[in-house]
């Protein structure tokens, strides 16, 4: 599985959330959708990685425009840590 998470312009409301989240749902491949209202994002879970012009294209139908991938890094847990107190 793959996720990935765009930013999304122009959602104000809960309308908007629902719009995205049946565009985007109903693009081959896509296994899941979370839209956050508050970070203007959308994470699509998918059965493998997306052209961004096919969820370009959703979120044109839906009415908003995708502003992008929002590139996440990956985080450092304790389980992955040498131990030696200098992590960043």
């Amino acid at each position: 599985m793959t996720v990935t998470t765009y930013q999304v312009e122009g959602m104000t409301c809960g309308h908007c959330v629902s719009s995205v989240s049946a565009e985007v749902g109903k693009v081959t491949g896509v296994r899941g959708v979370e839209v956050d209202l508050a970070a203007k994002a959308v994470t699509v879970t998918s059965e493998a990685p997306l052209d961004i012009s096919v969820i370009d294209a959703a979120v044109v139908e839906a009415g908003y425009e995708l502003a992008g991938r929002i590139e996440l890094l990956p985080q450092v847990g304790a389980s992955s840590c040498c131990g030696s107190g200098g992590c960043h």
